[in-house]
């Protein structure tokens, strides 16, 4: 990679993508509980299912810098554990164990066997196991099949043998499966088709002839070599293959399924055929055949049964009778094959049951659904098909069957886990005046297609939110004795006194617990084994368990303006500046210090750490002046109080706290004082534990208020609550344990504790106003909060309301039946019994017709209603393809809502009998719309943009400008400016760029007194185009279908001859270059994310953070790309980026440059995805980086995060 370049973009992942494509069971950790292995684009993560909580929690998620093409889980015979094989774009196998102890995936195995990248006739599209774990078979899509003999050594550690040969040239493979066989030979089921005779016949009469053939290839344990061993045609529209099982368990063979059949085939078996049912109901086409898309098989003790899913999401039970022996003992033989309708799911893209009663379904499109079974569909009343009724034959004609879709019976949903597939489109605005922006997006398809609104944050499960008699100032919880495991006491301080309530069935308030009442408290602490101390500002009162009260009265004229406390020590800060000491004697009373240490200033807040483990003190004192300064004092025996370092800071600190937390760095636990300042901003530094020195300090910006900070404990680890405009959390990540510092969503606090009983064992308590409020915090793992409003059909764009917060939506489905046609049915007279109910589309889909589009425009207001306001329909098979809001200077500048249509649309090839611009007026604050008029075209409008008070649409491959006028829109210019079709505009000044469908991008300018658009530099690659966006004027950010993203910037010269006064006769007449633009684009930035680009726009994402450039992908990924402002900080994050990829190598073999530079060359780009995998590498390989880079591993663990924490999440 040149480093010449003059730019340099930081990519970093925010959300990783929420679709999986592929997701496997097994019992990966080696204990009898399951889990769940997804892929997700280039993300492999392990789900972990709690049965009897009903929810799925993801352990680790690690992104393996290649493409996932399939998973298989497979476990040697006799071992308890399972392992994970990957199929990716390395030319690899790749053979991973999960290892719970680290939480880590670690590489067992990588055999090369060909070249790089997802090719037709290199291995890795298909992977197949046999069951017993004793081989696998990889294949390629065409030709190649390579099976791999796994065993284990006389160390009980796995091996893999070379590759044995399958292979079968001009054969196209359409499914694979491992055939239970017990313990025989080995044996692979695969469905291909040879082409071989299509090739050589012009005449195109062998591609209708050709057969589609189920082949069984055998291995040969003992002569160790595959063999074709059977061989059958099979219906030619043959998709997917299940496996059935065998031994003792089954029959053995597959379950064939096609279109509208499935079939049960095994060598040494007849065939036997039963029918997919298909929906009946009056708007449903009865001749409408069905594929089977997704399937699982369940074993149970003495039985099986299989779940088929169609590509409606109707699921059917297929079950297989088999011919029982004189005993009453089923024999191996099949007596015939069932189905049955079972329930709907959303279309699953794989399917899992899980041993403890669920099923996890890894949903195409949308949130995940995990159910639970009620019960398995036996007893109920639904028709029930079998084989003895259709013929084997798929040539012979029969009668097809039906059922009526009902609501789900048999299986109940418990979660649903969010996840944005497909999202479509995005914007990042900041419309409820937060001090951080929020992600707006339009995400999923059909009926379960919605608009999201995505905010940083935790999410917080409100318990208590009660109103006290007046405004307390502080509250504290406290336990009676040291041993206790709940708290017994709230105390909350008020201005003029104190209250305190116990904690038991209900909280009340309690008078003879020895507290004083009459003064506000400053402290509370549970002292040593059973005593209880409060700090007031006239004293300390200790509280002995018999309820002696010793009191310690404060110095005259003076009273205590700060104090900290922990089980043994307690540190109160006079107003005269004093601090005085007191330590725990052997008898339980407390003792004072000798001498007072004098301050500089007057004392602001003062921290004492825990007493470690096995300790009698904690050794060190934090003490915060308003000179801006912070102390650490010695609190050794031998030097008490002693000055041991100082820190300086940009405003006076309002909150201190030591604490111990779980570190990255060190990989076990360091001791850090937390400050929080009066201006709102929160450090945190590394304390030493020896010689009290403060080191490595990071800063983070919470609000305008003064921050104060409470320890806290979230799943069992030490966290910091941190308050200000915001309350914030800040804790260890629990995969990577990097701190994380994350705002709550949730009202901002005042003050906060610990709060723990037997109802809510770890929580917090809060004071927001007059409010007591008791909350706790379950999730950790996403900081990102989803709100979710329904949409109608898939949504294809959206725009804001220029003022006002609200989103206008275009959405549109295909081959599906519109709102207006499907009543004409359901009012025609034909309706038989119980054909007439309508079913909720968001479970069961809406009713497909091919040709037809269902289409709509809505109203949606993410803020104060959180729901759609309004929905326009189209009619006459229109659908919406794309909208602006627009403001007309002929109309003294009113924004009007724009909207472009075409009429019957085909996708492929692309064509349309007309397109029409709609015009709305927005009323009452733009919640509702009017329609104006509507203007017809030649074809649909593919892009429409506001230009200097007038409508810019791009209309097929032209450029026009219009007007608005009164009974239609007026064109006033126009111009072929590229090639095919145009998919993107953007605007700055007169300058215009335009995409093209697939040849990149085009500069154009307008010429206003010409009235002439002139383009004047277009681009050197033909890249297609998905999303742009302007980042200055002379660059142009943008994605492409094929997955990459890129910058272009145009030559200055170019730039300015463009704009220069007069006609541009000149750009006119200006030689072209190789039938193009006179100049061309040069490229700054390329990389390759993986997933596809929906848009991308400049913008910021945190409170005071740079301007980044935020993308979406269609998986559901967000990501940054962050420019950088030093080249030293170029060349670190370079250097690093080398040393990682060859310590940290991916873990499916791909390398990572070439990976990253899949299409073109990566150029001006570090990848932060892997530069933070630094934080997740041995001490060693970090510390022989640092040492390369001459470094401390905490800087380069400060730089990486800074880089993140600046200007994103």
């Amino acid at each position: 990679m040149a480093t010449t370049s003059s730019m340099f973009m930081y990519s970093l992942t925010i959300q990783p993508p929420t679709s999986v494509t592929q997701a496997i069971l097994g019992q990966f950790a080696g204990t009898k509980e399951q889990q769940i292995v997804t892929a997700s684009g280039s993300r492999l993560a392990i789900h972990r299912p709690d049965p009897t909580q009903g929810k799925i929690t993801t352990i680790l998620s690690q992104d393996v810098f290649g493409i996932i093409r399939t998973l298989a889980a497979f476990r040697l015979a006799g071992s308890n554990k399972d392992y994970i094989i990957v199929g990716s774009d390395s030319g690899r196998i790749t053979i991973i164990e999960y290892v719970p102890a680290q939480n880590r995936f670690n590489r067992l195995h990588l055999e090369t066997f060909g070249k790089s990248g997802v090719r037709r006739v290199i291995p890795g599209q298909y992977l197949a196991v046999d069951p017993k774990g004793r081989a696998c078979l990889i294949a390629s899509a065409e030709k190649n099949k390579l099976v791999y003999v796994l065993n284990r050594n006389a160390q009980a550690e796995l091996t893999i043998s070379s590759p044995l040969e399958a292979h079968k040239p001009q054969t196209l493979v359409f499914a694979l499966v491992g055939l239970d066989v017990g313990y025989e030979n080995p044996v692979f089921a695969v469905l291909e088709v040879d082409y071989t005779e299509c090739d050589q016949d012009p005449t195109g009469q062998a591609f209708q002839e050709v057969e589609k053939s189920l082949v069984y290839y055998e291995l040969d344990l003992g002569l160790n070599h595959v063999v074709r061993k059977w061989s059958d045609p099979v219906d030619r529209t043959a998709n997917m293959l299940l496996q059935v099982p065998g031994g003792a368990d089954g029959p053995s063979g597959v379950l064939v399924c096609g279109l509208d059949n499935i079939t049960y085939r095994h060598s040494n078996q007849e065939a036997f055929r039963v029918p997919i049912p298909r929906r009946r109901g009056v708007t449903e086409n009865p001749e409408r055949k069905r594929y089977v898309t997704a399937g699982v098989m369940h074993k149970m003790r003495g039985a099986f049964f299989f779940l088929l899913q169609s590509e409606d999401g109707d699921l059917f039970k297929v079950t297989i009778d088999m011919v029982e022996d004189d005993n009453g003992q089923p024999t191996g033989e099949v007596k015939k094959l069932k189905i049955k309708y079972f329930d709907s799911v959303p279309i699953a893209s794989t399917l899992c049951i899980l041993k403890s009663g669920f099923l996890f379904v890894a949903s195409e499109t949308g949130n995940h659904h995990f159910y639970q079974f009620e019960k398995l569909g036996d007893d109920d009343s639904e028709t029930e098909y079998d084989s003895d009724s259709f013929p084997a034959d798929p040539t012979e004609p029969y009668t097809p069957a039906y059922f009526h879709p009902r609501a789900s019976e048999n299986v109940n949903l418990v979660e649903s886990i969010d996840s944005m597939n497909p999202q479509l489109d995005c914007k990042v605005a900041n419309l409820t005046d937060e001090d951080a922006p929020q992600i707006y997006s339009i995400c999923g398809s059909g009926a379960r297609s919605s608009f999201r609104m995505l905010r940083h944050g935790l999410e917080v499960n409100d318990i208590v939110d009660s109103e006290l008699p007046s405004v307390p100032a502080a509250v504290w919880t406290t336990k009676i004795t040291r041993n206790d495991e709940f708290d017994a006491y709230i105390v909350l301080s008020f201005d003029n006194g104190t209250l305190v309530l116990s904690i038991g069935e209900t909280v009340e308030e309690v008078t003879d617990t020895g507290f004083l009442s009459s003064a506000s408290t400053l402290a509370v602490q549970q002292l040593g084994e059973d005593a209880l101390i409060q700090v007031h500002p006239k004293g300390i009162r200790h509280i002995r368990a018999d309820r002696r009260v010793n009191e310690w009265p404060v110095p005259q004229h003076r009273s205590i303006v700060a104090a900290t406390t922990n089980e043994r020590q307690v540190a109160v800060a006079l107003s005269s500046g004093e601090i005085v000491y007191f330590e725990m004697d052997t008898d339980g009373s407390l003792a004072e210090y000798d001498e007072k240490r004098e301050m500089s200033g007057t004392v602001t807040c003062l921290s004492l750490g825990e007493v470690p483990e096995g300790r009698v003190r904690s050794q060190f004192l934090a003490v915060g002046c308003d000179d801006s300064t912070v102390r650490i004092l010695s609190l050794d025996p031998e030097s008490t109080l002693e000055n041991k370092s100082v820190q300086a800071l940009t405003s006076a600190p309002s909150a201190l706290s030591i604490m111990a937390m779980p570190d990255s760095t060190s990989g076990g636990s360091t001791l850090y004082l937390h400050i929080g300042l009066y201006s709102g901003v929160y450090l945190r530094t590394v304390l030493d534990e020896i010689t009290g020195e403060l080191s490595d300090t990071r800063t983070r910006f919470l609000g305008p208020k003064p921050a104060k900070l409470f320890k806290v404990s979230v799943k069992g680890e030490p966290a910091v609550l941190a308050l200000s405009s915001r309350s914030w959390l800040g804790y260890s990540d629990p995969q990577t344990k990097n701190f994380m510092l994350t705002p709550l969503s949730y009202v901002p606090l005042e003050w906060g504790s610990n709060f723990s009983s037997e109802q809510c064992t770890e929580g917090m308590v809060g004071i927001q106003g007059q409010n007591l409020r008791i909350f706790s915090i379950e999730k950790l793992g996403s900081n990102l909060l989803q709100q979710s409003i329904p949409l109608t059909y898939t949504p294809r764009k959206f725009v804001r309301h220029p003022e006002h917060p609200l989103f206008y939506t275009i959405e549109s489905d295909n081959n599906t039946l519109s709102i207006d046609t499907k009543q004409k049915l359901l009012n025609s007279q034909t309706i038989v019994n119980g054909d007439g109910v309508t079913l909720p589309p968001e479970e069961f889909g809406y009713p497909r017709a091919q040709g037809h589009w269902a289409s709509c425009i809505h109203v949606v207001d993410p803020i104060n209603t959180k729901s759609a306001l309004q929905q326009i329909d189209l009619t006459e098979n229109e659908a919406a393809t794309t909208i602006a809001a627009v403001s007309f200077s002929s109309q003294s500048d009113e924004t009007f809502l724009v909207v472009g249509t075409g009429k019957d649309v085909t996708v492929s090839p692309r064509s349309s009998s007309a397109g029409f611009i709609y015009i709305y007026r927005f009323l009452e604050d733009g919640k509702e719309l009017e329609f104006i008029h509507k203007t017809k075209t030649e074809q649909a409008p593919s892009a429409l943009l506001a230009f200097q008070g007038r409508l810019l649409a791009g209309v097929g491959s032209e450029l026009r400008v219009y007007d608005l006028g009164l009974k239609q829109l007026l064109r006033k210019c126009q111009a072929q400016v590229v090639p095919n079709l145009i998919v993107g505009l953007q605007t700055q000044g007169s300058r215009i760029i335009v995409s093209d469908v697939q040849e990149s991008i085009v500069f154009v300018v307008y010429k206003y007194q010409e009235n002439r658009l002139i383009p004047f530099v277009d681009d050197v690659v033909a890249r297609w185009a998905t999303c742009t966006a302007m980042v200055d004027y002379e660059t142009v950010a943008g994605g492409d279908k094929f997955g990459n993203l890129w910058l272009l910037r145009c030559p200055q010269k170019a730039s300015e001859e463009a704009d220069e006064d007069g006609s541009g006769a000149h750009l006119v007449h200006e030689r072209q270059y190789l039938q193009g633009a006179p100049n061309r684009l040069a490229l700054m930035c390329h990389f390759y994310p993986q997933d596809i680009p929906t848009s991308i726009q400049k913008t910021q994402l945190v409170a005071g953070g740079r301007d980044v450039l935020v993308w979406t992908g269609l998986q559901g990924t967000l990501g940054i790309l962050v420019p950088f402002v030093s080249r030293e900080d170029v060349d670190f994050f370079q250097t690093l980026e080398q040393h990682l990829r060859g310590e940290e190598a991916p873990l499916a073999g791909r390398d990572h440059l070439i990976y990253r530079s899949y299409y073109v060359p990566v150029k001006g780009m570090i990848d932060g995805d892997l530069c933070e995998r630094y934080s997740l590498l041995p001490n060693d390989k970090k510390q022989m980086i640092a040492g390369e880079l001459d470094r401390s591993v905490r800087e380069i663990e400060r730089k990486i995060s800074d880089m993140r924490t600046r200007v994103a999440y």
